[in-house]
C-alpha cells in the first residue's frame, strides 16, 4: 500500500491551500482550485472520478490543521449517501462545492441503523417525516443546502431528501467540546420529503463503513501533527541545563507515541485500500481503522499536554484543540468499544459476541 506521484501532488496542493487560507475560508480555494467536493464523484456527475485512497489524503491534511469545513459531513456522507441510493440529480452542484450537504441520521446518540426512529408517513401531498436529529456534522444555521434525512417507513428503513428551507424543519447548533467541527439538532415536524432510496439499510450501511474510514485518516493525521508539535517542543524546552527531550524517559513516550501514529495510519490505509477495491471486508477494516485510529489520536493527544507541561493546558497553545477534536471524533460514527463489537460480531456472530462481551 504506497501512495502515488498524483497522491503526493494532491497532498501537496491541499497543504499548499490549508496553510494559505485559515479555517473556513479555505472551503472556497479547496473546492474551486483543488475540486476536493468531487474528488470521489464519478467524472458523468461533474466530479474528478477518483476515491476513497484520495479521499484519504484529503483528510489526512485537514486533521493536521483541524480545518473546520464541511468535507466529511458534504463531500463524504451527503455525497456518498446519494451515489450508494442512486440518486444523481443533486451531485453536480456537490461536486462543484456549489452547495454543501448534510446526513441527518444518529438519534440518541447512536448512529446504528436500528437506532432511527424518526417516522415518514405518506399521504396525498407526498411524504412527511417526523424526528429528532443528533449530531448532524454542519447543519446548523445555513450551514447545508442539501439534507438527507434517514426515517422508517411501514416498509423499512428509508433515506429522503429534505429541501432547504422547507416548512416543518427547525435546526439548533450544538455547543460542542471541539468548536472546529459544528454539529446540530435538527427536528423534523412534518416537513415535506422526497424518497431517495428505499433501502436505507444498506446505504446506511455502506455510508458508516465510508465514513469511518475517512474519519480514520483524519484522525491519523491530526496524531502525526500531535506527535511533530511536540518533537519540536521537547528539542527547544530547556530543564537543568538540556533539552527534555534528551531525557531518557521523555524519550520512551515519543518512541511509544510513533508507534502507536505509524500502527494507526497501517489501519486507516489498509480501510481505504478496502474501499477502494470494493472489498466485501470492507466492514470489518472500517471497524478496526475507526477503533484503532481513535484511541492512538486520544493517547497521542494525551500525551502532547503532558509533555508541553503547563502551556499545554494554556487556550493560546493548540494542544487542547488537539485533545478536544480526538475526544470528540473518537465518539462520531460509534464508540471504539462500539466497533469492536460489530468486529467480534463479524467474527464469530452477534450472540457469541454479546456472551463475550459479558465475560
Amino acid at each position: 500500500m504506497r501512495f502515488g506521484e498524483e497522491h503526493q501532488e494532491l497532498r501537496t496542493a491541499v497543504r499548499s491551500l490549508l496553510a494559505k487560507y485559515e479555517g473556513a475560508a479555505a472551503w472556497g480555494p479547496l473546492t474551486r482550485q483543488i475540486g476536493v467536493a468531487g474528488l470521489a464523484v464519478p467524472e458523468e456527475y461533474g466530479g474528478a472520478g477518483c476515491g476513497p485512497v484520495e479521499v484519504h489524503v484529503v483528510m489526512e491534511e485537514l486533521g493536521r490543521t483541524l480545518a473546520p469545513v464541511p468535507y466529511l459531513g458534504s463531500a463524504v456522507l451527503a455525497t456518498q449517501a446519494l451515489l450508494a441510493a442512486g440518486d444523481t440529480g443533486l451531485l453536480p452542484a456537490l461536486a462543484e462545492g456549489r452547495t454543501t450537504g448534510a446526513l441527518a441520521w444518529a438519534e440518541n446518540g447512536s448512529w446504528r441503523p436500528e437506532a432511527v426512529r424518526a417516522r415518514a408517513v405518506r399521504g396525498a401531498d407526498g411524504w412527511r417525516i417526523t424526528g429528532v436529529k443528533d449530531h448532524v456534522l454542519d447543519g446548523a444555521g445555513d450551514g447545508a443546502d442539501v439534507l438527507l434525512v434517514a426515517a422508517r417507513t411501514e416498509a423499512g428503513l428509508a433515506l429522503f431528501h429534505v429541501p432547504s428551507g422547507a416548512d416543518g424543519v427547525s435546526r439548533e447548533a450544538h455547543t460542542t467540546m471541539d468548536l472546529t467541527r459544528p454539529q446540530a439538532t435538527v427536528r423534523f415536524d412534518g416537513a415535506e420529503a422526497r424518497a431517495v432510496a428505499v433501502d436505507g439499510d444498506r446505504v446506511l450501511a455502506h455510508v458508516r463503513d465510508l465514513a469511518c474510514t475517512a474519519l480514520a485518516a483524519e484522525q491519523v493525521g491530526a496524531a502525526e501533527r500531535c506527535l511533530e508539535l511536540t518533537i519540536a517542543h521537547v528539542q527547544d524546552r530547556v530543564q537543568f541545563g538540556r533539552p527534555i527531550g534528551s531525557f531518557q524517559a521523555v524519550k520512551h513516550r515519543l518512541a511509544d507515541a510513533f508507534v502507536r501514529v505509524e500502527s494507526a495510519r497501517s489501519a486507516a490505509l489498509g480501510a481505504s485500500w478496502a474501499a477502494a477495491s470494493g472489498s466485501p471486508d470492507l466492514s470489518r477494516y472500517a471497524a478496526v481503522a475507526k477503533s484503532a485510529c481513535s484511541e492512538a489520536f486520544s493517547a497521542v493527544a494525551g500525551d502532547m499536554i503532558q509533555l508541553h507541561g503547563g502551556i499545554g493546558i494554556t487556550w493560546e497553545h493548540d494542544a487542547h484543540r488537539y485533545f478536544k477534536r480526538a475526544h470528540g471524533s473518537s465518539q462520531l460514527f460509534g464508540s471504539p468499544a462500539g466497533h469492536r463489537d460489530r468486529i467480534a460480531e463479524a467474527v464469530v456472530g452477534p450472540r457469541a459476541a454479546g456472551a463475550a462481551s459479558l465475560a
